[in-house]
């Protein structure tokens, strides 16, 4: 007798079960926290959240004043990102700003005040009561530009040859070029501002290229006219920066062998990389971006200022870390250092809007850079595959 075959079941056979809500959740959170958007989510979030608490952030003037402070950040924090990459680190950076200042001011100012910069070194040689050494010359700004890069490029190239040459730790390198160049500036004016920079110069700080006029705003005091500065001349030196370092990092053999180096210095020797070269020049870039953000702040300040930088580490540093450069090397890039910049000066203009001191604000710094290095130790974890405890 022939078997009749059992009648299959018309229920539907699940191929792939659901996976529960909580781990949908984690998922999601896994994956923002992968994402290289994830601070400008983050900043997004925040300014948003904290605006209802300070609507005074929302002020136009308040949005003017914020996209001025990103742009020397930014640029100085440029030069960082590439010696984080190459698993190394600058603390000489804002001492660099402050030597640069000087030799700004030495060439540039038009008039100085005998009884203010009369006890300083240079008094009588290179400052005089008629100025700098340039003073009125049609081609100072430029000369003052180029030699102010130049000089952060110089003090750059001696970090890089005392790490390489000598295998020194960059750390202790660049500690004591911010001891000795933060006191040389100090020296060279006796604590004193190098003041009456001429009105070329200040436009490369101040200066605007596009605005929006938003009416005059009246006070007890005085009445003055509202702009919203939408391009100005730092925006433009900031952002050719960034473009010129992303091209580097991305698209030269010189980009993907700091990369090599950050990953496995010892393997990128035996590969062929000239390691020393390609350190040496990164610290170069380094100092040469300090010089630059040196023009920057001095031209919105108005003065070769021989103590500018001084409170400058923690943003720089904390700003580059909280984008997603890692503090191990081998990995960054230029857009994030912006994300990091954008959320690192969001969060000092909420900690001013709440009145908190100096000690306070930089407590909070610390705090930050410091989550920013759990949350890159996290990342790491997810990306190998490890569990996170």
């Amino acid at each position: 007798m022939t078997s009749v075959p059992q009648r299959l079941s018309s229920a539907p056979r699940s191929t792939a079960s659901t996976p529960p809500l909580p781990r949908r959740l984690w998922n999601a959170l896994r994956g923002l926290l992968l994402s290289e958007y994830f601070i400008l989510y983050l900043s997004i979030a925040y300014f948003l959240l904290i605006s209802l608490f300070f609507p005074t952030l929302l002020e136009p003037s308040n949005l003017s004043n914020q996209l001025t402070n990103i742009w020397p950040l930014l640029t100085i924090a440029i030069g960082q990102t590439f010696v984080l990459i190459i698993a190394g680190i600058d603390l000489s950076q804002g001492s660099v700003m402050a030597i640069c200042s000087v030799v700004g001011g030495v060439i540039l100012s038009t008039s100085l005040s005998k009884s203010v910069m009369s006890n300083s070194p240079l008094w009588g040689t290179l400052l005089t009561e008629k100025g700098g050494i340039l003073s009125g010359d049609p081609n100072a700004v430029l000369v003052a530009v180029l030699l102010m890069v130049a000089v952060g490029a110089l003090i750059g190239f001696i970090n890089g040859t005392a790490i390489t040459r000598f295998n020194m730790p960059p750390f202790m390198v660049t500690l004591v070029s911010l001891l000795f160049f933060s006191a040389f500036a100090i020296y060279l004016t006796q604590s004193r501002n190098i003041a009456n920079l001429p009105d070329s110069f200040l436009r490369l700080g101040q200066g605007d290229i596009v605005s929006v006029y938003l009416g005059e705003k009246a006070t007890p005091q005085i009445k003055r006219t509202e702009l919203l500065s939408l391009v100005t001349y730092s925006a433009v030196i900031a952002v050719a920066l960034g473009v010129v370092a992303h091209f580097i990092l991305s698209r030269t053999v010189f980009g993907r062998q700091m990369y090599a180096i950050g990953t496995n210095r010892r393997a990128a020797e035996i590969s062929g990389v000239p390691t020393r070269r390609v350190i040496t020049l990164v610290y170069m870039f380094s100092g040469a971006c300090a010089g630059l953000a040196a023009v920057i702040y001095s031209a919105r300040l108005g003065a070769g200022r021989p103590t500018l930088g001084d409170n400058l580490l923690l943003d720089i540093i904390g700003a580059t870390v909280i984008g997603g450069t890692s503090l191990f090397g081998g990995k960054g890039k230029v857009l994030w250092t912006l994300f990091g910049v954008v959320f690192f000066t969001l969060l000092l203009n909420t900690l001013n809007q709440m009145r908190l001191s100096a000690f306070q604000i930089d407590a909070v710094k610390g705090s930050v850079i410091l989550l920013a290095a759990l949350i890159d130790v996290t990342r790491n974890r997810f990306l190998t595959g490890g569990r996170v405890a």
